[in-house]
Protein backbone atom coordinates (compact mmCIF):
# COMPACT_ATOMS: atom_id res chain seq x y z
CA UNK A 1 0.00 0.00 0.00
CA UNK A 2 1.95 3.07 -1.13
CA UNK A 3 0.18 5.33 1.30
CA UNK A 4 1.15 3.19 4.00
CA UNK A 5 4.62 2.82 2.84
CA UNK A 6 4.94 6.93 2.42
CA UNK A 7 4.06 7.65 6.58
CA UNK A 8 6.01 4.43 7.07
CA UNK A 9 8.89 6.68 5.08
CA UNK A 10 8.16 9.76 7.64
CA UNK A 11 6.69 11.43 4.58
CA UNK A 12 3.32 13.47 4.65
CA UNK A 13 0.50 13.05 2.06
CA UNK A 14 -2.84 13.70 0.94
CA UNK A 15 -5.66 11.38 -0.10
CA UNK A 16 -8.18 12.42 -2.47
CA UNK A 17 -11.28 10.57 -2.74
CA UNK A 18 -14.15 11.74 -4.89
CA UNK A 19 -17.98 10.35 -4.09
CA UNK A 20 -21.20 10.27 -6.22
CA UNK A 21 -23.39 11.86 -4.19
CA UNK A 22 -26.29 10.33 -6.24
CA UNK A 23 -26.00 6.78 -6.04
CA UNK A 24 -23.44 6.81 -3.35
CA UNK A 25 -20.38 4.94 -5.04
CA UNK A 26 -16.71 6.26 -4.36
CA UNK A 27 -15.17 6.83 -7.93
CA UNK A 28 -11.98 6.92 -7.13
CA UNK A 29 -8.94 7.62 -4.63
CA UNK A 30 -5.75 9.59 -5.97
CA UNK A 31 -2.85 9.92 -3.06
CA UNK A 32 -0.49 12.86 -3.87
CA UNK A 33 2.74 13.02 -2.45
CA UNK A 34 5.68 15.40 -2.92
CA UNK A 35 6.73 13.76 -5.69
CA UNK A 36 2.78 14.47 -7.67
CA UNK A 37 3.61 18.00 -7.94
CA UNK A 38 3.11 18.39 -11.98
CA UNK A 39 -0.75 16.45 -11.65
CA UNK A 40 -3.13 18.67 -13.28
CA UNK A 41 -4.76 19.71 -9.80
CA UNK A 42 -5.40 23.35 -10.54
CA UNK A 43 -9.35 23.76 -9.86
CA UNK A 44 -8.63 21.84 -5.90
CA UNK A 45 -5.19 23.30 -5.41
CA UNK A 46 -6.57 25.88 -2.81
CA UNK A 47 -8.93 23.24 -0.83
CA UNK A 48 -5.39 20.96 -0.85
CA UNK A 49 -3.50 23.46 0.52
CA UNK A 50 -5.86 24.13 3.13
CA UNK A 51 -5.97 20.41 4.21
CA UNK A 52 -2.44 20.15 4.42
CA UNK A 53 -1.48 23.28 5.93
CA UNK A 54 -4.14 22.96 9.04
CA UNK A 55 -3.80 19.15 8.69
CA UNK A 56 -7.19 18.05 9.19
CA UNK A 57 -9.87 16.73 7.10
CA UNK A 58 -11.88 18.57 4.18
CA UNK A 59 -15.51 17.73 2.55
CA UNK A 60 -16.63 19.64 -0.18
CA UNK A 61 -19.56 19.43 -2.57
CA UNK A 62 -18.27 19.93 -6.02
CA UNK A 63 -20.33 20.59 -9.31
CA UNK A 64 -21.89 17.57 -10.98
CA UNK A 65 -23.10 15.70 -7.80
CA UNK A 66 -19.54 15.02 -6.71
CA UNK A 67 -18.75 14.73 -3.31
CA UNK A 68 -14.75 15.31 -2.41
CA UNK A 69 -12.85 14.56 0.85
CA UNK A 70 -9.47 15.48 0.91
CA UNK A 71 -7.16 13.88 3.56
CA UNK A 72 -4.14 14.55 5.09
CA UNK A 73 -1.62 12.11 6.94
CA UNK A 74 0.77 13.23 8.48
CA UNK A 75 2.93 10.47 10.69
CA UNK A 76 3.59 10.02 14.02
CA UNK A 77 6.74 11.55 14.82
CA UNK A 78 9.86 10.05 15.28
CA UNK A 79 12.13 9.96 18.57
CA UNK A 80 15.47 9.07 18.12
CA UNK A 81 16.77 8.57 21.42
CA UNK A 82 20.82 8.09 21.53
CA UNK A 83 22.19 6.66 25.22
CA UNK A 84 20.25 3.43 25.90
CA UNK A 85 20.84 4.19 30.05
CA UNK A 86 18.60 4.78 32.88
CA UNK A 87 16.70 7.48 31.60
CA UNK A 88 15.84 6.50 28.53
CA UNK A 89 14.08 3.40 29.58
CA UNK A 90 11.07 5.57 30.96
CA UNK A 91 11.55 8.28 28.19
CA UNK A 92 10.95 5.30 26.05
CA UNK A 93 7.65 4.16 28.00
CA UNK A 94 6.64 7.74 27.82
CA UNK A 95 7.28 8.81 24.39
CA UNK A 96 5.37 5.68 22.77
CA UNK A 97 2.17 6.47 25.23
CA UNK A 98 2.09 9.83 23.70
CA UNK A 99 2.41 8.54 20.21
CA UNK A 100 6.18 8.89 19.09
CA UNK A 101 8.00 5.98 17.30
CA UNK A 102 11.04 5.42 18.95
CA UNK A 103 14.41 4.13 18.40
CA UNK A 104 17.06 3.56 20.70
CA UNK A 105 20.62 3.36 19.88
CA UNK A 106 23.25 2.29 21.91
CA UNK A 107 26.75 0.39 21.78
CA UNK A 108 26.31 -1.90 24.72
CA UNK A 109 23.55 -4.79 24.06
CA UNK A 110 23.16 -4.63 27.35
CA UNK A 111 21.52 -1.53 27.10
CA UNK A 112 20.39 -1.91 22.98
CA UNK A 113 17.84 -5.20 23.70
CA UNK A 114 14.20 -5.72 22.70
CA UNK A 115 13.67 -6.68 26.43
CA UNK A 116 14.98 -3.66 27.67
CA UNK A 117 12.62 -1.59 25.35
CA UNK A 118 9.88 -3.56 24.26
CA UNK A 119 7.78 -0.52 23.09
CA UNK A 120 10.45 0.87 20.90
CA UNK A 121 9.70 0.48 17.20
CA UNK A 122 13.60 0.35 16.09
CA UNK A 123 16.75 -0.86 18.34
CA UNK A 124 20.26 -0.14 17.06
CA UNK A 125 23.06 -1.78 18.64
CA UNK A 126 26.19 -0.58 17.11
CA UNK A 127 29.00 2.30 17.60
CA UNK A 128 27.50 5.64 17.73
CA UNK A 129 29.35 6.82 14.65
CA UNK A 130 28.51 3.59 12.81
CA UNK A 131 25.02 4.12 13.50
CA UNK A 132 24.54 7.18 11.58
CA UNK A 133 24.57 4.90 8.30
CA UNK A 134 21.10 3.16 9.73
CA UNK A 135 19.86 6.41 10.29
CA UNK A 136 17.83 8.30 7.86
CA UNK A 137 16.91 11.96 9.47
CA UNK A 138 13.88 13.16 8.77
CA UNK A 139 12.98 16.87 9.25
CA UNK A 140 10.22 15.73 11.32
CA UNK A 141 12.99 13.98 13.71
CA UNK A 142 13.44 14.68 17.81
CA UNK A 143 16.15 13.55 18.86
CA UNK A 144 17.33 13.19 22.79
CA UNK A 145 21.06 12.68 23.45
CA UNK A 146 21.74 11.08 27.10
CA UNK A 147 24.52 9.29 26.66
CA UNK A 148 26.88 8.09 29.18
CA UNK A 149 30.09 10.84 28.25
CA UNK A 150 30.44 13.72 27.41
CA UNK A 151 32.87 12.53 24.11
CA UNK A 152 30.25 10.36 22.94
CA UNK A 153 27.67 13.52 23.31
CA UNK A 154 30.24 15.99 21.11
CA UNK A 155 30.17 13.22 18.45
CA UNK A 156 26.50 12.27 18.09
CA UNK A 157 25.73 16.44 18.44
CA UNK A 158 28.17 17.16 15.67
CA UNK A 159 26.42 14.40 13.26
CA UNK A 160 22.79 15.99 13.97
CA UNK A 161 23.93 19.38 13.59
CA UNK A 162 24.32 18.60 9.90
CA UNK A 163 20.73 17.56 9.70
CA UNK A 164 17.80 20.21 9.22
CA UNK A 165 15.72 18.20 12.63
CA UNK A 166 12.53 19.31 14.35
CA UNK A 167 14.51 18.82 18.05
CA UNK A 168 17.84 18.39 19.41
CA UNK A 169 17.75 17.88 23.20
CA UNK A 170 20.98 16.73 25.15
CA UNK A 171 21.47 16.27 29.08
CA UNK A 172 24.24 17.56 31.17
CA UNK A 173 24.98 20.17 33.45
CA UNK A 174 25.04 23.87 33.00
CA UNK A 175 28.93 23.59 33.19
CA UNK A 176 29.43 21.15 30.83
CA UNK A 177 27.16 21.92 28.27
CA UNK A 178 28.87 25.31 28.21
CA UNK A 179 32.15 23.91 27.37
CA UNK A 180 30.79 21.77 24.23
CA UNK A 181 29.03 24.73 23.08
CA UNK A 182 32.36 26.73 23.09
CA UNK A 183 34.13 23.77 21.43
CA UNK A 184 31.32 24.12 18.41
CA UNK A 185 31.94 27.44 18.00
CA UNK A 186 35.90 27.13 17.64
CA UNK A 187 34.79 24.49 15.24
CA UNK A 188 32.49 26.56 13.12
CA UNK A 189 29.72 25.76 13.79
CA UNK A 190 27.02 29.03 13.58
CA UNK A 191 25.93 30.07 17.02
CA UNK A 192 22.25 30.38 15.63
CA UNK A 193 21.81 26.81 15.40
CA UNK A 194 23.52 25.51 18.69
CA UNK A 195 20.89 28.31 20.31
CA UNK A 196 18.34 25.49 18.60
CA UNK A 197 19.61 22.57 20.79
CA UNK A 198 17.99 22.21 23.92
CA UNK A 199 20.51 21.51 26.83
CA UNK A 200 20.30 21.35 30.02
CA UNK A 201 17.44 19.45 27.97
CA UNK A 202 13.83 19.46 30.03
CA UNK A 203 11.52 21.58 31.17
CA UNK A 204 12.79 22.65 34.69
CA UNK A 205 10.53 20.92 37.12
CA UNK A 206 13.32 19.92 39.71
CA UNK A 207 13.75 16.84 38.70
CA UNK A 208 16.46 14.19 40.41
CA UNK A 209 15.35 10.57 39.74
CA UNK A 210 15.73 9.12 36.12
CA UNK A 211 11.84 8.73 35.89
CA UNK A 212 11.20 12.75 36.90
CA UNK A 213 13.76 13.12 34.50
CA UNK A 214 12.35 11.41 31.84
CA UNK A 215 8.87 13.68 32.38
CA UNK A 216 10.62 16.61 32.84
CA UNK A 217 12.00 15.85 28.77
CA UNK A 218 8.86 14.54 27.64
CA UNK A 219 7.36 17.70 28.59
CA UNK A 220 9.75 19.29 27.06
CA UNK A 221 9.11 17.03 23.68
CA UNK A 222 5.14 17.44 24.30
CA UNK A 223 5.28 21.44 23.81
CA UNK A 224 7.47 21.46 20.99
CA UNK A 225 5.20 19.10 19.01
CA UNK A 226 2.33 20.32 19.76
CA UNK A 227 3.18 23.78 19.12
CA UNK A 228 4.06 23.01 15.97
CA UNK A 229 1.98 23.80 12.75
CA UNK A 230 4.69 21.02 11.11
CA UNK A 231 3.25 18.01 13.31
CA UNK A 232 -0.15 18.89 13.73
CA UNK A 233 -2.96 16.36 12.05
CA UNK A 234 -5.80 13.97 12.31
CA UNK A 235 -5.29 10.77 14.36
CA UNK A 236 -3.51 7.91 12.82
CA UNK A 237 -4.02 4.32 13.79
CA UNK A 238 -1.33 2.21 11.61
CA UNK A 239 -3.58 -1.13 12.27
CA UNK A 240 -6.60 0.34 10.53
CA UNK A 241 -4.39 1.72 7.84
CA UNK A 242 -2.98 -1.51 7.32
CA UNK A 243 -6.31 -3.71 7.44
CA UNK A 244 -7.69 -0.82 4.93
CA UNK A 245 -6.04 -2.95 1.81
CA UNK A 246 -6.06 -6.25 3.19
CA UNK A 247 -8.20 -8.71 1.47
CA UNK A 248 -10.93 -9.91 3.04
CA UNK A 249 -13.75 -12.37 2.10
CA UNK A 250 -15.90 -10.73 4.61
CA UNK A 251 -17.52 -7.44 3.29
CA UNK A 252 -16.73 -4.17 5.26
CA UNK A 253 -16.65 -0.74 6.13
CA UNK A 254 -14.11 1.96 6.95
CA UNK A 255 -15.35 4.50 9.34
CA UNK A 256 -13.52 7.88 9.57
CA UNK A 257 -14.45 11.02 11.94
CA UNK A 258 -14.33 13.86 9.61
CA UNK A 259 -15.12 16.85 11.94
CA UNK A 260 -15.76 17.32 15.67
CA UNK A 261 -17.23 20.46 17.68
CA UNK A 262 -17.10 20.24 21.41
CA UNK A 263 -15.94 17.75 23.92
CA UNK A 264 -15.49 14.34 22.06
CA UNK A 265 -13.38 11.17 22.99
CA UNK A 266 -11.64 11.37 19.18
CA UNK A 267 -10.68 13.96 17.01
CA UNK A 268 -11.48 14.27 13.05
CA UNK A 269 -9.00 11.41 10.95
CA UNK A 270 -9.93 8.94 13.60
CA UNK A 271 -10.80 5.71 12.02
CA UNK A 272 -11.88 1.72 12.46
CA UNK A 273 -12.82 -0.58 10.45
CA UNK A 274 -16.41 -2.95 10.97
CA UNK A 275 -16.84 -6.06 9.20
CA UNK A 276 -20.13 -7.15 8.44
CA UNK A 277 -19.85 -10.22 10.91
CA UNK A 278 -19.44 -7.72 13.58
CA UNK A 279 -15.58 -8.12 14.29
CA UNK A 280 -14.34 -4.06 14.51
CA UNK A 281 -10.47 -2.80 14.38
CA UNK A 282 -9.88 0.91 15.68
CA UNK A 283 -12.36 3.17 17.87
CA UNK A 284 -14.21 5.97 17.37
CA UNK A 285 -14.80 6.69 20.79
CA UNK A 286 -16.74 3.16 22.48
CA UNK A 287 -19.92 4.03 23.59
CA UNK A 288 -23.34 4.22 22.71
CA UNK A 289 -22.37 6.76 19.95
CA UNK A 290 -20.38 4.20 18.50
CA UNK A 291 -22.95 1.06 18.67
CA UNK A 292 -25.47 3.52 16.75
CA UNK A 293 -22.44 4.44 13.79
CA UNK A 294 -21.84 0.50 13.81
CA UNK A 295 -25.38 -0.33 12.81
CA UNK A 296 -25.24 2.51 9.88
CA UNK A 297 -21.99 0.74 9.03
CA UNK A 298 -24.13 -2.43 8.60
CA UNK A 299 -26.48 -1.21 6.02
CA UNK A 300 -24.27 0.79 4.42
CA UNK A 301 -22.42 -2.42 3.84
CA UNK A 302 -25.18 -4.11 2.46
CA UNK A 303 -26.25 -1.36 -0.19
CA UNK A 304 -22.99 -0.60 -0.77
CA UNK A 305 -21.50 2.96 -1.11
CA UNK A 306 -21.16 5.69 1.29
CA UNK A 307 -23.34 8.26 4.05
CA UNK A 308 -22.10 10.90 6.05
CA UNK A 309 -23.80 10.54 9.53
CA UNK A 310 -24.07 13.25 12.72
CA UNK A 311 -23.62 11.73 15.86
CA UNK A 312 -24.71 14.06 18.68
CA UNK A 313 -23.67 14.17 22.11
CA UNK A 314 -24.87 17.24 23.65
CA UNK A 315 -27.57 18.06 26.32
CA UNK A 316 -30.68 15.59 26.75
CA UNK A 317 -29.36 13.66 23.52
CA UNK A 318 -25.90 12.40 25.90
CA UNK A 319 -27.75 12.30 28.70
CA UNK A 320 -30.56 10.06 27.96
CA UNK A 321 -27.50 7.82 26.48
CA UNK A 322 -25.72 7.90 29.58
CA UNK A 323 -22.47 9.80 27.67
CA UNK A 324 -19.72 11.66 29.26
CA UNK A 325 -18.90 13.70 26.42
CA UNK A 326 -20.64 17.18 25.18
CA UNK A 327 -19.63 17.49 21.61
CA UNK A 328 -21.13 16.57 18.19
CA UNK A 329 -19.18 14.45 15.19
CA UNK A 330 -20.14 13.94 11.30
CA UNK A 331 -18.62 10.63 10.58
CA UNK A 332 -17.90 9.36 7.37
CA UNK A 333 -19.10 5.48 6.47
CA UNK A 334 -17.69 4.21 2.99
CA UNK A 335 -17.57 0.64 1.98
CA UNK A 336 -14.19 -0.68 1.10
Amino acid sequence: MKLLSKINAGERCVMLTYFNKVNGLTLDKVLITSEDKDKDLTDIYDKISVAYNSGNLEFYELENNINLLIEPFIPNPRLIIFGGGHISKPLTELATRIGFLVTVIDDRISFANQARFPEAKEIICNSFEKSFNEITFLKSDFVVIVTRGHSYDGIILREVLQHKLHYIGMIGSTRRVKGMMKELVDEGFPKDILEQVKSPIGLNIGAITPDEIAISIIAELIASKNNSKENKGSELNIEVMEKISEVSDIPKALITILSTKGSVPRKSGAKMISYYDGTTIGSIGGGCSEAAVLTKAREVIQRKGFIVEHVDMTGEVAESEGMVCGGVMDVLIETI
